[in-house]
């Protein structure tokens, strides 16, 4: 009798807010079934609490949860049975587990036909997992064992638009335009602190995001962003870019907002799009800047009305390089917008 005027003592004090969430039956089915292991809280209701319990497996589900937090646990595998109450989950945290490819039984995730934002960061997956739901708009696999990526695995998932691989075991051959197929709507795609070699085939036209810090590649092919109209904001830090490696105009894209090429071996500075904002190249090689080699207009030709013609770029890093100080002329001519020259 005592846990339940409890209950009725918080639907009391709770109660205007909860109404205005779900209805009077479905929160009082989703507290009485909250498991012992967890945290329901009552101002909160469509949420589970799970994580930093010790848990080995995932618990069952009250029927009317959205967000389900397992983070910080010991579990090994997803089963199918795991989630069968959890047909509404919107969120679902399963970050910093021992999770591996094996233990994630066929059917066990796209048995969510809600799920929104899937996060698996910090487990033991040596494969992209499937077959995932079609409703997914974020899936982070960073900091895995992933390896592979099996053809076809995101076929469907047109409402994906952030897709996290970074800090796993990914080379060239397993980023192609066949694993990456069914990403018509990519927004931003992490594949920093990998394996790879070249830049990644395949990308929609979409992304506009691209991060590649921490990889091997050493050149960029000319025309690459010819494909990828939208591109905005481009990490390639800490590679092997040499600038035999980088085609004149290969940034010159108008979109391109952030460009970093920090911790390379370039020696030149190059071409810098119109458009762009800021642009990191500290700590390469190179010797010497000139306005007349990387000003995208003709230096005479920039006044000091503010137009479109005028080259955006506010933010221009060169420390770690052998250049010497002081910034020549015609580069504060060209970039009349500069509000930070780090040397």
């Amino acid at each position: 009798m005592a846990p339940l005027l409890s209950l009725l003592c918080i639907l009391y004090l709770v109660g205007p807010v909860i109404s205005q969430d779900m209805p009077y039956e479905e929160y009082m089915a989703q507290l009485q079934a909250c498991p012992k292991e967890c945290r329901c809280p009552p101002n909160f209701p469509r949420a589970v609490y799970c994580d930093n319990r010790g848990l080995t497996s995932v618990p069952k589900m009250p029927p009317h949860t959205w967000y389900l937090y397992l983070q910080n646990n010991l579990i090994e595998g997803l089963s199918a049975e795991s989630f069968r109450n959890a047909t509404q989950l919107r969120w679902l945290n399963l970050n910093r587990n021992k999770i591996t490819s094996e233990g994630v039984e066929e059917g066990a995730l796209n048995a969510m036909p809600h799920l929104a934002h899937l996060y698996m960061d910090d487990n033991l997956l040596s494969s992209v997992p499937s077959p995932l739901p079609a409703s997914l708009e974020h899936l982070r696999l960073s900091r895995n064992r992933i390896s592979k990526i099996p053809a076809g695995v995101f076929l469907g998932l047109d409402k994906l638009n952030l897709l996290d691989l970074q800090g796993n075991k990914l080379m060239d051959d397993a980023v192609t335009e066949v694993s990456l197929k069914g990403l018509s709507n990519l927004v931003q795609i992490n594949l920093a602190k990998n394996q790879l070699s070249n830049m990644p085939l395949g990308l929609p036209p979409t992304t506009t995001q691209l991060f590649l810090d921490g990889n091997n590649i050493e050149k960029i092919p000319a025309g690459y962003f010819k494909g990828l109209p939208k591109m905005a904001f481009l990490r390639l830090n800490h590679n092997k870019l040499e600038s035999s490696g980088v085609p004149k105009n290969v940034f010159n894209v108008s979109s391109m907002l952030d460009l970093q090429l920090s911790h390379n071996q370039l020696t030149e500075v190059p071409l810098i799009p119109s458009g762009l904002e800021h642009l990191l190249l500290d700590h390469n090689k190179i010797k010497s800047v000139s306005g007349s080699n990387i000003c995208p207009v003709a230096v005479e030709a920039v006044d000091d009305s503010v137009n479109d013609s005028v080259p955006r770029l506010r933010y221009l890093r060169l420390d770690g390089n052998d250049i010497k100080p002081p910034i020549p002329r015609d580069v504060i001519l060209c970039f009349r917008l500069l509000r930070s020259i780090v040397i």
